[in-house]
């Protein structure tokens, strides 16, 4: 048998001894963020004896790998500077044993540029290289280039573990001082397990985003659940700080092709990849994934140049004006301001783009996790003019554009329903609702999540109906003011002149028992726009229900009315009821033909004007 030739870089190797002797009391040494922590060169740094390693400073973006201990700080040889307040950096930050650095990730590279942030040393982990002599920076680009650039000493620790990925990370062997071979195996993250309600999260998630959007992903059971509920969709773009397993599944599925993206289309863009030995050989040459620098996938600009660029932020808990406070740091890989900053306002500059905050409505202890206030909460980020959306598994909350008490409104409709009788109470002593607010306790439980749909009717229109809510008063109202004196009187049957506070909240708080109401809106997720409104209402000693329905004029004529019908009597069927009455009036005869064309049996008879119609649900007719 022939001995396998060892490949040529490993005759360039030195040992992790003769890289300590190089450094000085003093110095900063940049090292590798997570899966791309150069582990051997930093395990050796941690418990080497008998070298000058006093008064060392590491500079390492986010401190979430494992090689960096917190017994190696306590030994005050070493003191951490991180912009990430996690993992092992929580709590020596904690006990000023490290220093965190308040800044957006996509201003490091400008820190690092004008000196602020010194770099003497950088420990980088790299590839094996190719047949030119290129290595690859793996898993971890961030501001690896930068960090070289400014060090006196540059070592590389190749790992043969590790993908080659492209993008921003090719550097030539030559770039390096001292080359290292590694000898433990990259750092390899374990999945988050999905509980339940983080699968109905990601239900609710996916039913708001739309084909062609573009994602940012990072960790958590939300994300691990959402390759199911998305994997249905089309065209997707990815623009992700973090890429992980749960985001691989995701591009497998084909939902994700980046067509229409605004930056580097056809490719996922991504600056570090965290996850499993099958994530890293995924990665390994895959042209549909580009790594590049912090400076490119931070940057506001950038990412405001997709279209329909979606924020989904999880968070910890929330407070009726949209504060929210975030996940703590310490016991998770969690986003902290400096790198929700720079994706926020990204969101905000893409056209159609927004942010989406979500959180169960309960903790694992069944405390709420909606709160009448939050000003005394830790990990506070007071930015509620920048959350678009809220989403718990009791659905979702629209807040663009919302004042403060139409904000507070949608936020209780999604709180858990035995916590929203005290918001509400609390919301009216604070002044955040009408203190003549409606609430139906017995319709917390009863509202019907489950008939929502979506549904396309001509020139391309789609409109997506699903059960009222009492925030809805506002959008009901303009609905109503929108209307002709004629389609007033066809929908009342009298002259009714305005639509006051009073009486349009009692029309939205209805009880999804024996009154059940369903709306059809149009727009984008973030700002949609209530266009038609059907009801039906139980009689209260028969099994009948009586139906009346409205469309807007300006989407009239084009099977809405009609498709409601249709929904409508499904839905009191379901109910078990088999009778459906109506009033119409006799001049109303695109009405009278919704109802001539809706597959019952009609009868009508004429009564002072209109007719009363009596439709059969038990028979159906060609």
């Amino acid at each position: 048998m022939f001995k396998k030739k060892s490949p040529a870089w490993k005759q360039k190797t030195v040992s992790t001894d003769e890289v300590l002797k190089k450094i000085e009391p003093g110095m900063h040494i940049f090292i590798g963020t997570g899966t791309a922590e150069p582990r051997t060169l930093v395990k050796a740094l941690m418990t080497a004896q008998g070298h000058r390693l006093e008064d060392l400073t590491l500079i390492q973006l986010l401190s979430f790998g494992d090689a960096i201990s917190f017994e190696a700080l306590e030994s005050h040889r070493y003191r951490l500077r991180t912009f990430f307040s996690g993992w092992v950096s929580a709590r020596a930050i904690t006990q000023g044993r490290a220093d965190m650095i308040p800044s957006r990730f996509s201003a490091i590279p400008f820190l690092l540029k004008e000196g602020q942030i010194p770099v003497d040393v950088a420990f980088v982990q790299i590839t094996p290289p190719n047949e030119s002599g290129y290595c690859s920076l793996g898993v971890g680009v961030d501001v690896a280039r930068r960090a070289m650039a400014l060090a006196g000493l540059v070592v590389g620790e190749i790992n043969e573990e590790i993908p080659f990925t492209l993008g921003d990370t090719f550097v030539h062997m030559d770039a390096f001082d001292m080359i290292v071979e590694a000898k433990d195996p990259p750092f390899y993250y374990p999945r988050y397990p999905v509980a339940p309600i983080f699968d109905r999260l990601a239900e609710n998630i996916s039913s708001i985003i739309d084909n062609g959007s573009c994602l940012a992903f990072t960790f958590g059971p939300v994300f691990e659940a959402l390759p199911k509920y998305l994997s249905r969709k089309r065209d997707l773009g990815i623009h992700t700080p973090f890429f992980t397993d749960a985001l691989m599944e995701l591009v497998k599925s084909g939902a994700v092709t980046n067509r229409e993206k605004g930056m580097f289309r056809g490719r996922s863009l991504t600056s570090y990849a965290l996850g499993s030995k099958e994530l890293m050989r995924w990665l390994d040459k895959n042209p549909m994934v580009e790594f590049q620098t912090v400076e490119k996938v931070f940057s506001p600009m950038e990412i405001g140049r997709n279209k329909r660029f979606v924020m989904i932020l999880p968070v910890r808990r929330l407070d009726l004006s949209g504060r929210v406070a975030l996940h703590r740091q310490s016991v998770s890989v969690a986003a902290g301001p400096g790198q929700i900053a720079d994706f926020l306002n990204g969101a905000e500059i893409s056209r159609g783009g927004y942010t989406m905050v979500v959180l169960p409505s309960r903790n694992r202890d069944g405390h709420p996790n909606v709160r009448l206030s939050l000003a005394d909460s830790p990990e506070l980020l007071s930015l509620p003019e920048s959350v678009d959306m809220v989403v718990t598994e009791q659905g979702v909350a629209h807040l663009r554009g919302r004042t403060l008490r139409e904000r507070a409104q949608a936020l209780i409709e999604i709180a858990h329903p035995e916590d929203r009788a005290d918001l509400v109470e609390g919301g009216k002593k604070a002044n955040l609702l009408y203190k003549d607010q409606i609430f139906l306790a017995g319709s917390a439980n009863l509202y019907p999540s489950d008939i929502a749909t979506q549904q396309s009717f001509k020139n391309d229109l789609l409109v997506h109906f699903r059960a009222i809510r009492p925030s809805d008063e506002d959008q009901m109202r303009r609905l109503f003011y929108r209307f002709s004196d004629k389609a007033i009187y066809y929908r009342y049957f009298s002259p009714i002149k305005t639509m006051p506070h009073a009486k349009m909240q009692a029309y939205v708080n209805v009880d999804y028992k024996d009154v059940l109401s369903v709306v059809g809106l149009v727009g984008e997720p973030e700002h949609r726009t209530i266009i038609a409104e059907a009801r039906i209402a139980k009689y209260p000693d028969k099994p009948f229900v009586d139906i009346a329905f409205v469309v807007d004029e300006a989407y009239q004529g084009r099977g809405i009315a009609s498709f409601l019908y249709q929904m409508l009597a499904r839905l009191a069927k379901e109910r078990g009821c088999m009778t459906m009455t109506a009033d119409v009036l006799t001049s109303n005869r695109a009405m009278l033909k919704v109802f001539e064309g809706g597959g019952y049996p009609v009868t009508a008879k004429l009564e002072g004007g209109a007719y009363a119609l009596k439709i059969d649900l038990t028979r159906t007719v060609e």
